[in-house]
């Protein structure tokens, strides 16, 4: 085929209040299912192993896995490649993956991302059509468990050697190079600067796009004069638990098409809501904050964004650990801020309140304010409601 189209869907997770929605059949209205069905190709954001847990017996709030019934739900999307290298991959350890990796081939399903060693986990994907086309995926470090020689896991966001060489393999061979992206901060509504950094380099390293997911919010993409674009994170597809309900903006996701050529890559995106109640998933109108920000954009509106995070951060941390976080003062904060015990903490790459702090506080000069994006600064301003 000269050209072909791949649609991705941001987190998916069947927990709490999506517990045995697989059996709706009212989870996708009609229109989701039509935009999917539109595609040559689905690529899902699996976030959790496909392994039976009794969903009665408690477990921690971050813990995903879920029941393979639940491929119900991916078959009817038409999901054929599934996105497995996630932070909740590895939930159910190794009899996790395993479980997940036989049902994806049962299914006739292909996989990346993760695996049962690092040269399977960080095997790309290849499809013959448009010239070509090799996708990685890459997840963040921290909370991950990543594959060795010998020891199933995930292949890690920060393993630029390899990410480099795997992308030389891909564009020696194909026309396009795509890179799949776990990772981020959850719940910003930008990314942070070492989070776009990351993903720049990638694209000097020959990838032509990035498709980013886990902050289970949707955030800005960014198209640039070669062609080539990033796609921050398109929120939740499927996730509704109490933890996420903490949050604004995790009921909205984007679906994203990208059309290949030979000559040339284009997109197409439409918004989703995930109705609370019936639990059911709907088209909706794209969410403010996707829109292309550019870098001079980026700067003036990142300190605003980074200082809405760190509002998201306490509500979580009060969310997580009531008894030790609710009565926090401003002098408590600074503390937990300043020092490295912060969850999922890593220098300089996630969770670093010691360098988001200090760049929130740039938004008091106002900058922002000149930002020319009007709707994007007021979504950004109602997470400090």
């Amino acid at each position: 085929m000269k050209n072909t189209s791949i649609i991705f869907t941001g987190d998916i997770g069947f927990d709490k209040y999506m517990e045995g929605k697989w059996e709706d059949e009212q989870l996708f209205s009609k229109s989701v299912l039509d935009f999917f069905h539109s595609a040559d190709h689905i690529c899902a954001n699996v976030e959790g192993a496909l392994y039976g847990v009794d969903p009665s017996v408690p477990r921690d709030v971050c813990f995903h896995a879920m029941n393979p019934a639940a491929t119900k739900a991916l078959q009817k999307i038409g999901a054929d490649i599934w996105s497995i290298g996630n932070n909740h991959t590895m939930d159910a350890q190794k009899d996790g993956i395993v479980s997940t990796l036989k049902i994806a081939t049962r299914l006739g399903c292909r996989t990346f991302g993760a695996g049962l060693n690092l040269d399977y986990a960080s095997c790309p994907l290849y499809l013959e059509e448009a010239g070509g086309i090799g996708m990685i995926g890459v997840t963040y470090m921290n909370d991950c468990i990543p594959a060795t020689e010998t020891e199933p896991g995930i292949f890690r966001w920060d393993d630029m050697e390899l990410i480099a060489k795997r992308i030389a393999e891909i564009k020696a061979k194909c026309r396009w190079c795509v890179v799949v992206s776990h990772g981020g901060e959850e719940f910003a509504a930008m990314p942070l600067p070492y989070t776009r950094d990351r993903y720049l380099k990638y694209l000097e390293m020959g990838a032509d796009v990035v498709v980013g997911h886990h902050p289970h919010v949707p955030e800005n993409y960014e198209l640039f004069n070669n062609g080539k674009a990033i796609f921050y994170s398109l929120g939740n597809f499927i996730f509704d638990t109490n933890y996420q309900r903490v949050h604004r903006y995790t009921d909205t996701g984007v679906l994203l098409k990208l059309n290949f050529t030979q000559e040339k890559l284009d997109f197409e995106a439409v918004g989703i809501q995930i109705i609370r109640g019936p639990e059911q998933i709907d088209i909706a109108p794209l969410p403010d904050i996707f829109t292309n920000i550019s870098a001079e954009e980026f700067e003036l509106l990142a300190p605003l964004s980074a200082k809405a995070f760190v509002e998201e951060e306490k509500r979580k941390m009060i969310f997580l650990k009531p008894q030790q976080f609710t009565d926090f003062t401003q002098e408590d904060w600074d503390t937990y801020f300043a020092t490295e015990t912060t969850s999922s903490f890593y220098a300089g790459a996630h969770q670093d309140f010691r360098t988001i702090v200090p760049y929130s506080l740039k938004a008091d000069e106002g900058r922002w304010k000149d930002s020319k994006l009007k709707n994007v600064k007021q979504y950004i301003l109602r997470q400090f409601d």
